[in-house]
Formats: C-alpha cells, sequence, structure tokens
C-alpha cells in the first residue's frame, strides 16, 4: 500500500512539472515568432531607409546637374570673349552643395548635321567611326535616300523597294529626320554604330561640314585629309587656348589644308553634359541640347530642344 500512496502524493508535482514543461514550450515558440517579426520589421525598415537614401541621393544629385546645365547657360550669356564659356567639349568643374558638378559643352555647329551634311562629310563620319568603307558608303547614301523628297535610289542607297524586301515594316521617309535617334531606321543602320556617332551628329547647325573650332573628335574626322592623331592633338591644344583666342585668329593651329583653325561664328545650339557625382559615389547625368536666345515660357533665356537623364549614364 505503501507505493501507490506515494505515487499518488507525488502525482500532483508530476503534472505541475509536466505544465511547467509545456509552458515553457510555448514561451519559447513565442520568443521565436517574435524574433522572426522584429527581424522581418527591421529587414523593411533597413530596405525603406536605403530606398529613401538612394532617392534623396539622386533628387540630389539632380539639382546639382541641373544648376550645372544652368550656369553653362550663364557662361554662353555672356559679352565678354574673354569670359565667355567656350564651347568645343572643353570640362568645366564647380562644387554646388557639397556636390562635384562636371560641365560640358559643344557648340552644335561643329557637329554632323544629318540633314544638311554633303555624303563626303557622311561617310567621313562613319569611317571615322570605324565602319568599313563600304559599309561607310552605304549609310551614306542611305541617310541621303532617306530625307531627299523622291523614290530614286543612290548609288550604294535604299528607297522603299529596299526595306520592303529586307523585310522592315517602314519605308524611307522622304524628308528630313525629325528627332536623332530617326536614324537608327535607316537601312543598314544598327545600335552599335549608332553609339559611335551619337555624340557627334544634330540636326539644328544646317552646316554641310563641321566647324573645327568646336568638333568633337567623331565629326572631327569628317574634315579632308584629317587623320586620328592629328584630330586628338588639335582638339587637345584647342581646349589649352584661352577663351576668345579662337575668335582672334591667334591659335597659331593649323588644319590639314594648311589653314588656321578658327572660330568661324558658331552658333546657337548647344549639347550641354552636366554630370553631378555625390562624396558616397551616387550621381547622375544630363544631356541637352538647348538653343540660346530670347525666352521661353518659364522665362529662361534659352529654349530645351532635347533632353536625356539617368543615373550613372
Amino acid at each position: 500500500m505503501m507505493p501507490l500512496v506515494a505515487s499518488a502524493r507525488f502525482a500532483p508535482f508530476r503534472a505541475r512539472r509536466r505544465a511547467r514543461g509545456v509552458a515553457f514550450v510555448l514561451v519559447m515558440w513565442v520568443i521565436a515568432m517574435l524574433s522572426v517579426l522584429l527581424g522581418s520589421f527591421a529587414l523593411i525598415a533597413r530596405t525603406e531607409s536605403m530606398q529613401s537614401r538612394h532617392l534623396f541621393d539622386t533628387t540630389t544629385a539632380r539639382y546639382a546637374a541641373e544648376a550645372g546645365i544652368n550656369l553653362a547657360v550663364y557662361g554662353l550669356s555672356k559679352s565678354d570673349p574673354t569670359q565667355k564659356w567656350v564651347a568645343d567639349g572643353r570640362p568645366y568643374a564647380i562644387v554646388f552643395d557639397g556636390v562635384e558638378v562636371e560641365i560640358s559643352l559643344t557648340d552644335d555647329s561643329g557637329k554632323i548635321d544629318i540633314n544638311a551634311a554633303d555624303p563626303v562629310a557622311l561617310k567621313s563620319l562613319f569611317v571615322g567611326a570605324g565602319v568599313e568603307e563600304s559599309k561607310a558608303e552605304e549609310l551614306a547614301d542611305a541617310i541621303q535616300d532617306w530625307r531627299d523628297p523622291d523614290d530614286q535610289t543612290g548609288l550604294h542607297g535604299a528607297e522603299q523597294g529596299d526595306y520592303r524586301a529586307a523585310g522592315l515594316p517602314y519605308s524611307p521617309r522622304n524628308a528630313p529626320f525629325e528627332t536623332l535617334s530617326e536614324i537608327q531606321q535607316v537601312f543598314g543602320m544598327d545600335y552599335a554604330i549608332y553609339s559611335k556617332i551619337e555624340p557627334a551628329i544634330t540636326m539644328f547647325s544646317g552646316r554641310s561640314t563641321p566647324s573645327a573650332a568646336y568638333a568633337p573628335m567623331e565629326a572631327m574626322m569628317a574634315i579632308p585629309g584629317m587623320t586620328p592623331d592629328l584630330a586628338r592633338q588639335l582638339i587637345q591644344e584647342r581646349q589649352q587656348l584661352a577663351p576668345g583666342m579662337l575668335n582672334q585668329g591667334g591659335s597659331g593651329l593649323l588644319l590639314p589644308d594648311g589653314s588656321p583653325l578658327m572660330a568661324d561664328g558658331g552658333g546657337l545650339t548647344y549639347s550641354v553634359k552636366s554630370r553631378a557625382k555625390l562624396p558616397n559615389g551616387a550621381g547622375t547625368v544630363l544631356d541637352a541640347t538647348i538653343r540660346m536666345g530670347g525666352m521661353n515660357s518659364a522665362g529662361r533665356p534659352f529654349v530645351v530642344l532635347r533632353w536625356r537623364d539617368g543615373e550613372n549614364a
């Protein structure tokens, strides 16, 4: 009888121990669940913080880059040629509210006008971009056929029948280009070639050949007799000249034909690139084509003709 009495006496203690064990398991389960929830909340908060920081950095960089474009307009507006910013691609560096900004501008008279350039200039542009001579001739003539008003195919060009035979769902416009990117639709053109020539083309100069005083490397190669080494040398020495020197004709720089490199007036349309970089490495680039003169609807002394922006562009 004694073992039964003892067993009955300790039964409540064993029951309490089992209850405490179950409670302990429940507590640990609750703690684990709370840990998971807290970890999720922490991850969400960290993600939102990073997104907010990214948005803040991007906005800061964008405003700094816009300040760079407005400063370029101010520099171009100066009447004193010795103070006026030179639009030959040379960089101008500023610090705006702690953000480093590098600005470069190019007078579009130094670019190849795809609506006005002659076949020789167009072919030289493509050859300078690394395109084989035969392919360069085809592209130059195809551009002519795209923009001329007739349906007569050039010697190496392409008209409606060629586009249809290639399975393309469009034909030449037979009118001037309306956008720079439209040139990608020209027969034989591809994005790899377009990306090489894009910095050197415009629709706003009206010139058949580029001005060497402002031409970037790709457009400089369209000048008869130009070589890559001479083009690089001229650009380097040109960008080291003080403002106003090319206007006076005292640069001492000579083109392949022996004529002096001079600023032949320039134009009113400029391509401006403003690159902003924060101390933490974040940044953005604004690439705009502007036309100086008059007032736009916002009261600014320029009109935006083309605008592109993008982080790390």
